[in-house]
């Protein structure tokens, strides 16, 4: 399928490149980039292909080397994904894919295979918080009869860049920044911006990384993708192109800005706990697994190149088909041994599973397994228990190494040999029929450092995911944008990145300037015109997921001389729709209710802020009340939920502090003494009509 799609641009060594990007070319010998060893650079922002749009060769030895040594950057922390929880669970398939595939965890209907998963923060360290704006890992090990499959995704469909040799730089920008070492965790400052706004290919996961979709409310509450496209093979050998979803049960839910930030300093652990202890309650998460596929000829149709990681495929297009389910139902015995030790490398595939040409992807197949080299130091990194395959043997001739764990036996460790006792197989052989076969794909075109003319839309899909949005994303959006180019120091950064998104939507950049008080640039060059796409609704969160307390959590602020019956009486309806209850009082010994029993506490109100929490309910006496008022954590605690545009239920004796907290009545404001089951509905949800109350949004 080489370049089906048209011929190839080149997209360096100019001012302006493909799609816009801004280069600096070397105008004297002495500045020129070179490799470590000294040999100049005629195009850093291209791998070697086999033609526009053929796979990357092995014989790229400034990929290779580039990503080697940032892949050797940290010892033994991971450079990117630091920051991971993981649980243990089980896949099992519900509609068989045999039809295109011999992967039989894709065609054995009913087969239950042990998984585990491990989510993950994408720019901070391991020391980092669980909640800053930022792309989340999603990667799924697979222990197949027939060897680990490592579906290694992100909560996000699409990347920021279209070639992997723009990985390390793309990593570099958006760490902290190399003379300050801050900030850490955090996208917003001058480094990531200025490669943004250098980068338009950038764009559109912008959008996605700008949206709610980047401060989820829970690792249990977001959508996996496998971002790259696959392919998969039959029996007969023929190629099925294929893009992996993972949709939560509980609908994909996100914080509130402001919320996240909060939450940072109430619990940095927040996601880490919340997946931890769903899991010890039994409330086990659960996802549904889907794919999309494409022949080559509906690829082909298709007004954008599938082998461009930033671009996704509208369900409207192609609509995902749900084929199993998978379920998160085990913690981890030891932090270290499993959830830190686990090596995730997408070069892990069945028969019947294969790589498409996505040069993003095609990076990414050595630059895993040469991580996992550095971080866990052995060749043998295999051999450590979570790593090892559990639905089959492995076995193969390759002996010895660092920190070798196994006792081979046998005089012969090369293949093929005639060495073996007397009725025996000379050790483990090859297999042409069930073996690993890949896609037999021709290509043709001269060895180039090219970017596909398919690939030079960098704008389209960035207005359609933003069109597809509500107008409350929307507004979130453009704010998003606004606090973060406010960070940055540089006005040409801030004007460049403001130049891209005139390209996307002028009402948008206007928006977005308006917020920073600056002039509005004119459009940067585009190197392709954007053309208008139809919204794709699926892609927006706001109306999408369920009103449902199912998996949520709900706080109860009592103190001493409160209503017991109402206490139970909102306890029971909350837990009776799925959610969990928190009893939060003044001190963490508990309060003594009217009438003189004892209620024991879950937490002191001062470490059990509202921002924990989806709704809260407030069942307090007077005197209860007016000792709370001298107390600003009591104050926060309503004012944050009510600004969060959660439901406060309250009882009367607690209307002097929603008066002192702001808080103005509304259909998420409820009286508790009626029937405590009114509460539900307002809980299961955020008062989105609320939000021009509160805050002002660009």
């Amino acid at each position: 399928m080489p370049n089906s799609k048209g011929a190839p641009t080149r997209a360096a060594n100019s001012t302006v490149g493909n799609g816009g990007e801004t280069h600096q070319t070397a105008s004297t010998p002495d500045t020129r980039l070179t490799t470590n060893h000294g040999t100049p650079l005629s195009d850093n922002q291209n791998s070697l292909k086999a033609g526009g749009r053929g796979p990357t060769l092995l014989e790229d030895f400034i990929l290779r080397e580039k990503i080697q040594h940032f892949d050797h950057e940290r010892i033994p922390e991971r450079i990117v994904h630091a920051r991971g929880s993981a649980a243990h669970g089980v896949f099992e398939l519900t509609k068989s894919l045999s039809k295109y595939t011999r992967a039989k965890v894709l065609t054995e209907v009913g087969e239950q295979t042990e998984v585990f998963v491990r989510f993950s923060t994408v720019a901070g360290g391991a020391g980092s918080v669980d909640t800053p704006r930022d792309v989340r890992g999603f990667a799924t090990k697979f222990y197949t009869k027939e060897g680990n499959w490592d579906l290694v995704g992100n909560n996000i469909p699409v990347f920021f860049i279209q070639d992997a040799i723009k990985f390390p730089d793309l990593v570099h920008a958006v760490k902290m920044e190399a003379d300050r070492a801050y900030p850490q965790a955090a996208s917003a400052h001058d480094t990531f911006w200025d490669f943004v706004g250098l980068m338009p290919e950038t764009t559109h996961m912008i959008m996605w990384a700008m949206s709610d979709r980047t401060i989820p409310r829970s690792l249990r509450m977001m959508e996996g993708f496998g971002v790259n496209t696959f392919r998969l093979l039959n029996d007969k050998d023929e190629a099925t192109f294929v893009k992996f979803h993972w949709r939560p049960k509980l609908g994909t839910q996100s914080t509130c800005w402001d919320e996240a930030v909060k939450i940072a300093g109430a619990d940095p652990d927040y996601h880490r706990r919340d997946l931890f202890e769903a899991i010890e309650s039994g409330n086990f998460p659960e996802w549904e697994f889907g794919v999309q596929l494409l022949s080559q000829a509906e690829a082909d149709a298709l007004p954008f190149d599938i082998l461009d990681a930033t671009k996704v495929i509208p369900e409207e297009l192609v609509p995902i088909q749900i084929v199993g389910r998978m379920v998160l139902n085990r913690n981890p015995d030891n932090f270290f041994a499993e959830t830190e030790q686990a090596a995730f490398l997408p070069t892990n595939m069945p028969p019947g599973i294969d790589v498409s040409e996505d040069p993003l992807l095609q990076g990414r197949l050595f630059s895993y397994q040469d991580t996992q080299l550095s971080r866990l130091g052995t060749v043998n990194f295999h051999q450590i228990p979570i790593n090892q395959p559990k639905g089959c043997p492995f076995q193969n001739l390759q002996r010895d190494g660092h920190m070798q764990m196994l006792v081979p036996k046998g005089r012969a460790n090369y293949e093929p040999n005639s060495l073996a006792e007397v009725g025996e197989v000379g050790g483990p052989r090859e297999d042409p029929k069930g073996g690993f076969r890949s896609a037999p794909v021709a290509f043709d075109g001269p060895k180039v450092r090219l970017r596909a003319e398919t690939f030079a839309d960098h704008y389209s899909h960035a207005r359609m995911f933003f069109h597809s949005l509500t107008a409350v994303e929307q507004a979130h959006l453009a704010s998003a944008l606004v606090f973060e180019l406010s960070k940055c120091s540089f006005e040409h950064v801030r004007n460049r990145v403001m130049g891209n998104l005139q390209n996307v939507d002028a009402d948008l950049a206007a928006r977005v300037a308006n917020g920073l008080n600056m002039p509005l640039p004119p459009a940067n060059p585009a190197a392709a015109p954007p053309q208008d796409m139809a919204p794709s609704p699926p892609l927006r969160l706001v109306g999408k997921y369920p009103d449902t307390l199912m998996g949520r959590a709900v706080a109860i602020l009592v103190t001493d001389g409160a209503d017991g019956a109402i206490v139970e009486a909102v306890r029971s309806a909350v837990v009776a729709e799925g959610a969990s209850v928190k009893i939060v009082a003044p001190k963490v010994g508990g309060v003594t209710l009217k009438g003189g029993k004892a209620l024991p506490a879950d937490g002191q109100l001062a470490g059990m802020p509202s921002v924990l929490f989806d709704a809260v309910a407030l069942v307090v006496s007077a005197e209860g009340c007016a000792q709370l008022l001298g107390e600003s954590a009591a104050t926060d605690f309503v004012a944050d939920a009510f600004v969060h545009l959660k439901a406060i239920g309250h009882t009367p004796e607690a209307q002097p502090l929603l008066d002192k907290a702001a808080v103005q009545p509304d259909a998420g404001v409820v009286d508790l003494t009626g029937d405590a089951k009114s509460f539900v509905a307002p809980a299961s949800t955020r008062q989105w009509d609320r939000e021009p109350k509160v805050r002002m949004l660009a």
